[in-house]
């Protein structure tokens, strides 16, 4: 700036010089008339240029920079600077912004920016997912008629919202959200969400296995303490009460000693510090003494089948494979009627697998309870488990130990008809064994 008005001091001296010297010889009047016309010439320089600044300010590229000298060239070069500071300074906001947008992106949670009228500015892909939103259609349309849940729109009016709030997607069937609203700048908000559906099922599942196992273990407790209730308030010992109570007592002692020791076998399979065990495990041994349990559970009231169409052998733990085994066997005894048939079976599965499978000609589960049969104490019929003397937790034991042997429990089953329980042990699993017994061995009882 110093330069430019030193500049222009410049020019009128020198004007102001031109026109004195001319006086002595010409005359005051041609001498400001000379003054005059040279005052003239620097006005219109500087219109022109300003002219030139003012067309290429409409659209301002360091290419089409107009190019003059003195002053001017000054003033065009501070303009050059400035504009290529602005074009750099536009570059950083440009990729941080589209850094902020790749990371919005790629972020598990979804976002949703809304301005102060709540209307959709961007959103990410899973705030798509979530809310059912179009990022390119819905922009400029308000939230609210987006989202049609009254808790929201209350969340979104209020001051100072700072408390997550549960929401279940009318879209997303069973999906249900976390979200959080977070004002900032004057008036948009920052609307935040996550899929908390595993967790409230996981909760859900904690909350049943509580009330379950209180609910197991009432009954045996009742009967139990009722009987030493009514014991000891006999002022003299009853022989008779005390002969018939004392099985019954036991009976529902064994019951919660079962129970017991199913929770602390599934608790031993969760455990990240108990690793499941490599070991070569004889599954031909195993089949044949659950083929021999499953005679003496039975007592002679079913066919009991074995067929060993292979020698195989399989990496894993012995005592977790036989739990598993016998309680896939046990289920098949207790759910199959008096002359029914129960047929255990350890063959080839036809590409270098393995399946140990027990098939009964039991009541049968109905399609919508299969899908559910591995959950703690999951019953479909409560009244008859009890009478079996079932726990409930038998077959999410053999989902554990099925899961920690990198194998896969398939149920095949139809009311009235019966049920198959296949465990499938991937090749991987298999270990190969020659014999010179046969094959194949079937016995009945």
């Amino acid at each position: 700036m110093n330069t430019i008005w030193l500049q222009s001091a410049l020019r009128l001296a020198v004007a102001a010089g031109v026109s004195l010297l001319l006086w002595p010889v010409a005359g005051v009047t041609a001498a400001l008339g000379l003054f005059a016309a040279l005052l003239l010439l620097m006005l219109l320089y500087h219109l022109r240029h300003l002219a030139r600044l003012s067309r290429w300010l409409a659209d301002p590229r360091p290419e089409t920079l107009p190019e003059s000298s003195g002053l001017w060239e000054d003033v065009f070069a501070a303009f050059y600077h400035l504009l290529r500071r602005q074009r750099r300074s536009e570059s950083r906001l440009t990729a941080t912004l589209q850094d902020f947008r790749q990371a919005g992106m790629a972020m598990p949670d979804g976002l949703v920016i809304v301005d102060g009228a709540n209307q959709v500015e961007w959103c990410n892909p899973k705030a798509e997912l979530h809310f059912g939103l179009d990022a390119v259609r819905d922009v400029g349309q308000l939230v609210t008629h987006l989202v049609r849940q009254p808790s929201f729109a209350a969340a979104l009016d209020a001051e100072g919202y700072a408390e997550p709030l549960t929401l279940r997607s009318a879209r997303g069937g069973d999906l249900i959200l976390s979200v959080l609203i977070v004002p900032y700048e004057a008036n948009r908000k920052l609307i935040i969400s996550r899929d908390v559906t595993d967790r409230e099922r996981v909760e859900t599942m904690r909350r049943d296995f509580v009330a379950n196992v209180s609910h197991e273990l009432r009954t045996p407790l009742t009967v139990i303490g009722g009987f030493l209730e009514t014991i000891a308030d006999l002022e003299t010992p009853n022989p008779e009460l005390i002969r018939r109570s004392v099985p019954m007592m036991s009976e529902q002692a064994k019951r919660m000693q079962s129970l017991v020791e199913d929770l602390l076998a599934l608790s031993r399979l969760e455990s990240a510090g108990n690793p499941a065990r490599e070991e070569p495990v004889n599954v031909p041994d195993i089949a044949r003494a659950l083929y021999h349990d499953a005679l003496a559970l039975s007592a002679g009231r079913h066919k009991v089948t074995l067929l060993l169409d292979s020698t195989a052998w399989v990496s894993g733990a012995e005592d977790e494979l036989r739990s598993a085994f016998g309680n896939l066997v046990s289920n098949a005894i207790r759910y199959t009627p008096a002359g029914g048939e129960v047929r255990l079976s350890w063959k080839s599965d036809g590409s270098d697998g393995a399946v140990f499978a027990v098939r009964d000609t039991g009541i049968g589960i109905a399609p919508q309870h299969v899908p559910r049969l591995t959950e703690r104490f999951y019953r479909v019929d409560r009244g008859r488990s009890r009478e079996t003397g079932g726990t409930g937790l038998g077959l999410a034991i053999v989902k554990h130990v099925v899961n920690r042997h990198a194998a896969k429990l398939e149920v095949t089953s139809e009311p009235g008809r019966g049920s198959c329980f296949s465990v499938v042990f991937p090749a991987v699993r298999v270990i190969a064994r020659s014999s010179t017994e046969l094959p194949a061995e079937v016995r009945s009882a």
